[in-house]
């Protein structure tokens, strides 16, 4: 595919702007105005729309196949759930809509609070995070509650995540102020369990695991995973992927 300058012939226009002989000239700065005009493709109307709508096809979408990672952004959302989103109940709602004239969201949302507690068998959940990057940097957050709470946040320093991770779990390790480890991973995708029992010590916080991983592998060890920072008293945390 060309790129739209290669595209470009000098002569062509795809749409000429009104000039507007009465507006002031604008007012900017000697040091500001430019030399040379800028180097602008010219083409003509159709090839615009025509490169354009080629670069479109080009985006990965459930209507076009399979989102190759495993993004829980990116899976298949069902279009049943684009159009209740779509519903002037929630469309309309305000960030700082009266909490009197929104109780059936809030009561929306506090059911599916109630039923991630349950499937997960966790005390409580939160629906705060809006993004899996969010939830990671609020898992890393407890996690140094936690060891703070316990007097051990000077010596659980470090977090272990996979060498398949996503990009945003060492920058959320490093915005949650701990070291970053690495686990390598096996042949089939999972976790590299000696390696993992190597690295686990005193000093090792917890594990960042997303489950199915980056590969869109769900990890056969993940048990044993989680034994292993259980007897180092350590804490995980999983994105899972939907």
């Amino acid at each position: 595919m060309k790129l739209i300058f290669e595209r470009s012939q000098a002569g062509r226009r795809a749409a000429r702007l009104p000039a507007y002989r009465d507006l002031p000239a604008a007012e900017i700065p000697e040091e500001l105005r430019r030399a040379n005009p800028p180097r602008l493709p010219v083409l003509a109307e159709p090839e615009v729309v025509r490169h354009f709508t080629e670069l479109s096809t080009r985006n990965f979408g459930i209507d076009t196949g399979f989102y190759p990672l495993g993004s829980c952004t990116m899976k298949h959302n069902p279009r049943v759930n684009e159009r209740l989103v779509a519903l002037p109940g929630f469309r309309d709602l305000h960030p700082y809509q009266d909490e009197r004239d929104a109780q059936g969201a809030l009561e929306l949302m506090w059911r599916l609070q109630e039923i991630l507690t349950e499937v997960s068998g966790l005390h409580a959940c939160s629906l705060q995070p809006a993004a899996g990057s969010q939830g990671e940097l609020t898992g890393l957050m407890l996690m140094r509650a936690y060891f703070s709470d316990r007097g051990e946040d000077d010596v659980r320093d470090t977090i272990v995540t996979a060498d398949t991770a996503h990009g945003t779990n060492p920058a959320s390790v490093t915005m949650a102020g701990y070291k970053l480890q690495k686990v390598r991973t096996d042949e089939r995708g999972n976790l590299d369990v000696a390696h993992l029992r190597e690295l686990v010590d005193e000093h090792t916080a917890g594990l960042m695991l997303t489950n199915p991983s980056t590969l869109g592998l769900f990890d056969e060890h993940i048990e044993e995973v989680a034994s292993i920072f259980h007897e180092a008293g350590a804490s995980s945390t999983t994105t899972a992927q939907t």
